[in-house]
């Protein structure tokens, strides 16, 4: 590991936890190392004439010592290890009016299933880019609602943890790309509902979800900055907001690693 000193940007906050972002200095290597964490590829990008690893740590992960597995061009692998921190994330209770978005009807199993594995192939799919942006915006001007990480309990049965953050604002407030991207999908979930996924390269996707609107199209190139959509209250929700999750090689991590401090509004209540 390497204190955060020595990461100037774009390289995101390091915080080696369930949920965080790994970042590793790799090998001196003319072409960029093939790294490997738990079968899946991991980002690499060049800073400061090295190369990095960006990992991104599942929040079911069991703190201990885990090892990214390394090939430079001709080499045999090489295996990097390094210590995953425990981190305790709080617990949120919630009341949803409809219950058949907290215990979905059998005849919405189905689509419900066929969605998350569309949604995972997604999230899943590779995409080279040599440099992706890693510093982001903060997505629409509202205050941040709910944390990340949260043990989540709706009308009190608890369900899937929060792999996300929710920024509040009342329907209509515009949101915008995180930074430049692709959007790989755009559709209405069940329980997402009015749902945005913008591929940023090497593994690194934004997610949005309740929009009551999406102004972009599947294939489109968009920029940091430019409206994609409108805040809503689709799907599974107490009410306007904006889900935000960041996936980064396959999982759910915090979004706060990619914001620089002075870009998160002064009401930011995690």
């Amino acid at each position: 590991m390497f204190p955060l000193s020595a990461f100037a940007t774009p390289l995101p906050q390091n915080e080696p936890v369930p949920g965080g972002v790994v970042v590793m200095q790799l090998p001196q290597a003319g072409r960029a190392p093939r790294v490997q964490f738990d079968g899946r590829r991991i980002m690499v990008i060049r800073h400061d004439g090295r190369w990095y690893a960006v990992v991104g740590i599942p929040l079911a992960t069991a703190p201990g010592q885990k090892t990214l597995s390394v090939r430079l061009a001709d080499q045999p692998r090489r295996q990097l290890g390094f210590t995953i921190a425990p981190k305790q994330y709080p617990e949120q209770q919630l009341i949803i009016k409809n219950p058949e978005l907290v215990n979905p009807p059998a005849s919405a199993l189905d689509r419900i299933e066929r969605e998350q594995a569309h949604l995972e192939h997604v999230l899943n799919t590779w995409t080279t880019d040599a440099a992706p942006e890693l510093t982001f915006i903060w997505p629409a001007d509202g205050p941040q609602t709910s944390g990340f990480g949260l043990r989540r309990f709706y009308n009190g049965e608890e369900r899937s943890r929060h792999t996300g953050i929710d920024i509040g604002a009342p329907e209509g407030t515009p949101v915008r790309a995180p930074a430049d991207g692709v959007v790989a999908d755009a559709g209405d979930y069940y329980f997402c509902g009015n749902t945005l996924t913008i591929d940023l390269g090497q593994g690194l996707y934004s997610v949005y979800c309740h929009l009551s609107k999406i102004s972009v199209r599947r294939g489109a190139h968009v920029k940091q900055g430019q409206i994609v959509g409108s805040i809503g209250a689709t799907g599974r929700t107490t009410g306007p907001n904006l889900h935000w999750t960041v996936s980064l090689n396959g999982t759910p991590v915090d979004p706060h690693a990619f914001i620089p401090a002075s870009a998160i509004p002064a009401l930011d209540s995690r």
